[in-house]
C-alpha cells in the first residue's frame, strides 16, 4: 500500500459517497486508475463495506452505556451462546473480548436508563454471567470511525 492508496482511504473514510472523479483529482490520478485502486482495495478486503453514519440523538438512542462483563465460563459452547445472545440484541452495537480483569466489554445505545434495564434483563436471562457492571457516558469527547492510516503497509 502506497501513499496514494492511503490518501484514497482517508478520503473515503471522510465521505464514501464522493465520486471517483473527485477522489482521483484529490490524489492526482485519472479516474480509471483511481477506480482500479479502489476496486483492488475492496477485493483485498481493506475496504470492508461502505456505510452511512446516523445521528444517535435524532434517532432517540443518545444514551451510551459501557458494560463490563465477567464470567467464570470460558468454554467454546458458552462463547457461542453469548455471541448468539449479544448479536440478537440490536441495542448492543459493539462487543469486545478483553484481556485483563474484564472478560467482555459491550457498548449499548439506548434512549434512557429504563431501556438499558430492559437490555440488561434480556442479557442476564439468556446467558450465565458472573458480574455485570454498567457505566453511563456523560459526554463523548471523541468518536470516530476513521482508522489511523499511518501504520498501513
Amino acid at each position: 500500500m502506497d501513499r496514494t492508496d492511503r490518501r484514497i482511504l482517508e478520503i473515503l473514510q471522510e465521505d464514501s459517497t464522493r465520486a471517483v472523479a473527485e477522489i482521483a483529482e484529490c490524489v492526482n490520478l485519472s479516474t480509471t486508475p483511481c477506480w482500479r485502486r479502489i476496486q483492488r482495495l475492496e477485493a483485498e478486503g481493506v475496504i470492508k463495506r461502505r456505510v452511512v453514519l446516523l445521528d444517535a440523538e435524532k434517532l432517540n438512542v443518545s444514551v451510551t452505556v459501557l458494560v463490563e462483563i465477567k464470567t467464570r465460563q470460558h468454554s467454546a459452547s458458552w462463547l457461542k451462546k453469548f455471541r448468539d445472545v449479544v448479536t440478537c440484541i440490536p441495542e448492543v452495537v459493539e462487543v469486545h473480548r478483553m484481556s485483563g480483569h474484564i472478560d467482555y466489554m459491550l457498548k449499548v445505545m439506548v434512549p434512557n436508563i429504563g431501556a438499558y434495564d430492559s437490555v440488561y434483563k434480556r442479557l442476564i436471562s439468556a446467558v450465565e454471567l458472573d458480574d455485570v457492571s454498567s457505566s453511563f457516558s456523560m459526554e463523548t469527547l471523541k468518536s470516530t470511525t476513521a482508522l489511523p492510516l499511518m501504520y498501513a503497509d
